[in-house]
């Protein structure tokens, strides 16, 4: 019997993703789903959709569901993160006060601006989250999806000791992205990439042993294939590898894309291309949207026909249950796995897991610029992490300062203004340190 506890299960879409993952895992006939979500009417539907699903695929599952993740933590084995802290009422704050100053983001709810004061909202609750399961379910793997995700993973190491891995699904999506432009079947490359979550680098990119960088330029050249992912093919030419995230969050990564007007208008496109404020216009609906989907599945209005997804975390159960080995890519502590970043950060590499679990495999050095582009962010992590767990003040404030698409773009006292008015705009939803 497996028992895999999911804290934010009210995030309606994502939670039913992982279940239905799980529950077409053939090692996993039969275990408990223990939801957790603070909002009683999400978790309802939650649980509706868990019991909907148990019913749809036959499996020998059961369902725990509570407010109050005390009630039903003991006994996991995996502790899923899918926590959303005051979102809906702060992420127009997160992206209209930063663009006043001139910082334009796309997302904005991992680096930056949006993602340092979506970090200051989320930390608190995961630090607690942990003590919790330190205290009754000392034996479980924790599973990190929540972002910002480098932040999060962080924060977590240095106050816990248990277990904690973050998956995210970027490495798999960017890597069937790019045999879909190279126009090669999939299973035909081979590819390694490293780096930091968001910001890792496809370093070696070949088929039967002939590098396909050479083919990814020219194939670069063609307009319908450009347009798809403008900054992404930008940083490969430029850079020399091709990055892991949508062009339009990475181009919030680096100072070289929407520091200016006019290199927005060059570089950016509509929706995860590079659309200002895309995410604070669109997730609230999408949302809803979700919603709505999961109660057709429920009422029988609408057939749910989903296969097993490229999520990592049934990957990760079946791995252990069964001790056969397979890879996913995580984020963990940098002990000696990527030789010239910091040791004290968390990057994204592949991990073997089995029955001993998940296993971090050393990856070597980046090249040198690349290595470089992730130290900045890692520093921005450290900050804010220590911001959070010393209620450091001004190491938050610090943090924002050396953001490289702020830094571009603002002065230091800009900067602390910017910092001000979004205290001022959040203080209900933020620690007392930042008052």
């Amino acid at each position: 019997m497996t028992k895999v506890t999911i804290i934010g299960a009210g995030s309606m879409v994502f939670s039913t993703e992982l279940m239905n993952d799980i529950l077409l895992t053939p090692a996993l006939e039969r275990g408990t789903f223990a939801l957790v979500d603070i909002d009683a009417g999400r978790l309802e539907l939650a649980h509706q959709m868990a019991e909907f699903l148990i019913s749809e695929r036959g499996r020998h599952w059961t369902v725990e569901a509570s407010t109050d993740r005390s009630q039903v933590l003991a006994g996991s084995d995996y502790v899923l993160n899918t926590i959303e802290v005051a979102g809906l009422p702060n992420v127009r704050n997160d992206y209209e006060i930063p663009l006043k100053y001139g910082v334009d983001q796309c997302i904005g709810d991992t680096i930056g601006p949006g993602g340092l004061f979506k970090a200051l909202r989320t930390l608190p609750a995961w630090l607690d989250i942990l003590a919790d399961i330190e205290r009754l379910a000392p034996r479980a793997l924790v599973i990190n999806y929540t972002n910002p995700m480098s932040l999060t993973v962080l924060t977590g190491t240095r106050a816990s000791w248990l277990p904690i891995v973050g998956l995210c699904h970027s490495i798999q999506h960017t890597s069937s992205q790019l045999a879909q432009y190279l126009d090669i079947p999939y299973q035909d490359m081979y590819w390694r990439a490293a780096g930091i979550n968001h910001l890792a680098w496809f370093v070696e990119l070949s088929r039967g042993g002939e590098d396909l960088y050479p083919l990814l330029r020219q194939r670069a050249q063609i307009p319908e294939i450009y347009e798809q992912d403008p900054v992404r093919f930008e940083m490969m030419l430029e850079l020399g590898a091709f990055t892991t995230e949508s062009s339009g969050h990475v181009s919030e990564y680096t100072a070289y894309f929407r520091k200016r007007p006019d290199l927005v208008r060059k570089y950016m496109r509509s929706g995860y291309r590079g659309e200002s404020g895309f995410y604070a216009s669109q997730w609230p609906g999408e949302r809803a949207e979700g919603d709505q989907e999961i109660k057709a599945y429920v009422s029988g209005q609408q057939k749910f026909e989903r296969e097993r997804g490229p999520e990592f975390a049934s990957y990760v159960m079946e791995a252990m249950a069964t001790n056969i080995p397979t890879v996913i890519y995580g984020n963990v502590p940098n002990t000696g796995l990527i030789d010239n970043l910091p040791a004290d950060g968390v990057v994204e590499v592949a991990c073997l897991v089995d029955g001993k679990g998940v296993q971090p495999t050393h990856f070597g050095p980046l090249p040198t610029h690349l290595a470089l582009l992730n130290q900045q962010h890692m520093a921005f992590h450290d900050l804010v992490a220590t911001a959070v767990l010393e209620q450091d003040r001004e190491a938050a404030v610090h943090a924002l300062m050396i953001d490289p698409l702020t830094a571009a773009v603002c002065s230091l006292a800009e900067i602390r203004r910017m910092f001000e008015e979004m205290v001022a705009a959040q203080k209900a939803y933020l620690p007392e340190f930042l008052s």
